[in-house]
């Protein structure tokens, strides 16, 4: 009776170690979809959501933009702007945890009204763009008043 119990045991043991093992191979614990190989070190880019340009505004010489990108890691990244024609006209490497920049772009001639920036940050070979199209109107507002003549 005694060997019976001690072979129902190591097949119980048998069985939850293989159970176990089947569940962690065929469920991942981590995506690997993220992630970058440089210089023989991995490193983890985050979300896309880490990537936050916005339009500050513009006056008579310039549009303005912040830039900010979480990046917990403290790894080096590379922020690169481009104009309406994808030349590169900013490029620099920083390796801030909280990244946060504001860009002025020049505006080009007293009629520069429309640009079409691009924004990117690059790490390793995973590249995040941000494009907008500014288009300003000027619209003229009319204001016609009548008076009463007595």
């Amino acid at each position: 009776m005694k060997s019976t119990v001690n072979s129902n045991s190591v097949l119980k043991t048998i069985a939850v170690a293989a159970t176990a093992a089947v569940l962690f191979a065929s469920n991942p614990i981590s995506s690997f979809a993220n992630t970058v190989t440089e210089k023989n070190k991995t490193v983890s880019f985050g979300p896309e959501t880490a990537v936050n340009v916005q339009y500050i505004g513009a006056d008579e010489k310039m549009f303005e933009f912040k830039v900010e990108f979480e990046n917990p890691s403290a790894q080096k990244f590379t922020l690169i702007v481009k104009n309406d024609e994808g030349t590169v006209i900013y490029s620099k490497e920083y390796n801030d945890v909280h990244f946060a920049k504001t860009i002025h772009l020049m505006k080009e001639g007293s009629d520069a009204q429309n640009i079409y920036p691009t924004f990117a940050i690059s790490v390793g070979t995973r590249l995040v763009q941000r494009s907008f199209s500014i288009e300003k109107k000027v619209i003229d507002n009319v204001t016609v008043k009548s008076s009463k003549e007595h």
